[in-house]
């Protein structure tokens, strides 16, 4: 089993599959998942969606930029982070400094059907989900363009698939991340 050297720090949108191929990737790599927003609920006690409502998404970001700087900061690992993150320059410098940057990239009809359902998305709380899906990904696209590493995300790939491409993607982009075999 390889070992890593560096965190592997999943960006992309929500409803990218972040949280979930992380999991996946971490077992295979034996290693520690952390999912940041997940991280960020609990030092707050409350939920994104509820912190957003309380305090803004400014507030939010700065708790974002507090946990991601303690989570890359120990032992590497594999770590999800929320939409918005990679968005934020001092974020972008802090997982530099620690990891390799993995964006997840999936067309806008894919994570359209994956978040349509679930409510506990704040920004997607407007008239017009849809085109607010559409005008975030438009604007955050050449942000997440600067990610070490793009794995493109078919709609039909299956979880164990995007693993073995993100596995793929950082061997032939980043080996220093993993310990060889």
């Amino acid at each position: 089993m390889r070992k890593l050297r560096q965190s592997i720090v999943l960006i992309g949108m929500m409803g990218a599959g972040k949280t979930a191929v992380g999991t996946e990737l971490a077992r295979r790599l034996s290693a520690k998942f952390v999912d940041s927003d997940a991280e960020i609920e609990t030092a707050a006690a409350l939920t994104v969606s509820e912190i957003f409502q309380r305090y803004g998404e400014g507030f939010f970001r700065d708790r974002e930029t507090q946990v991601l700087d303690r989570l890359l900061s120990g032992r590497p690992g594999v770590l999800a982070t929320g939409g918005g993150a990679w968005v934020q320059p001092r974020n972008r410098e802090l997982i530099a400094q620690s990891g390799v940057s993995v964006w997840l990239d999936c067309d806008v009809e894919t994570l359209w059907r994956r978040v349509r359902a679930r409510p506990n998305r704040p920004l997607l709380q407007t008239p017009d989900p849809r085109g607010t899906l559409e005008r975030l990904l438009d604007a955050r696209r050449p942000v997440y363009a600067q990610a070490d590493v793009a794995v493109a995300v078919a709609p039909d790939d299956a979880l164990a698939a995007t693993v073995e491409k993100v596995l793929t993607a950082i061997r032939t982009a980043r080996p220093e991340v993993l310990e060889p075999a």
